[in-house]
């Protein structure tokens, strides 16, 4: 038996490259940008859009992970914030922090963090609809810790709104969020099944993956 045939047989993964991880964050931070290029909806006393960025920044820390997720992310903020017309509306530019949308960009890498834990704990113990569900409500939680919050504090600050308006202001928000992390969560799963080990560790054998899904479920 060759080695080749001894490590395919113990079933390891082959290791991902860093390479890899680099091309991932920059594709992921090119397809946030490609969604909020889609003609945004203002809404609102301040006029904060409803954009399709929330629903590729879920995408991205549900089918990247944490680390990576938040690093895509943080790549599309920090490019935007620099000047290029990547933010909706095809803005771009440090001056973005003084609109009233503030919050929600600032929140969008941490956003991508959260929806990225949620997504690997949930990959190494759930599959089918299970996974699809656990997604979902880690991005939504995600959302609702840190999108919506900022968001707020955002909208108050730089619209001069008292913080109870602005949190009614927010709501307008909820449903669209819900949607989007539904069609998230539905497109992240698809990709798992694709890829199952897109967020395994570096080297980490099926079978022990398997083995710990196996014991979970006793």
């Amino acid at each position: 038996m060759t080695p080749t045939h001894s490590t395919a047989s113990a079933g390891i993964t082959r290791p991902r490259s860093a390479g890899t991880d680099i091309a991932l964050v920059a594709v992921f931070a090119a397809l946030i940008a490609a969604f909020a290029m889609m003609p945004p909806v203002p809404v609102g006393p301040l006029g904060v859009p409803i954009t399709l960025q929330t629903f590729s920044i879920a995408l991205c820390g549900m089918v990247l992970g944490p680390w990576r997720g938040f690093a895509a992310t943080l790549l599309y903020v920090v490019l935007g914030l620099v000047g290029l017309p990547i933010f909706s509306g095809m803005r771009g530019g440090i001056g973005i922090l003084a609109g009233p949308s503030a919050g929600y960009i600032v929140s969008f890498a941490l956003y991508a963090l959260v929806a990225g834990l949620a997504a690997r704990w949930a990959v190494r113990r759930f599959k089918g609809m299970k996974l699809g569900v656990a997604l979902f409500v880690g991005g939504f939680g995600g959302s609702l810790l840190l999108n919506h919050p900022l968001g707020i504090l955002g909208m108050s600050i730089n619209g001069d709104l008292p913080l109870g308006a602005a949190a009614a202001a927010d709501l307008i928000y909820w449903p669209g969020d819900v949607v989007k992390n539904i069609l998230a969560a539905s497109v992240a799963l698809l990709i798992h099944r694709a890829f199952p080990d897109i967020l395994r560790r570096r080297g980490v054998s099926v079978e022990s993956v398997s083995a710990r899904q196996e014991q979970d479920a006793k």
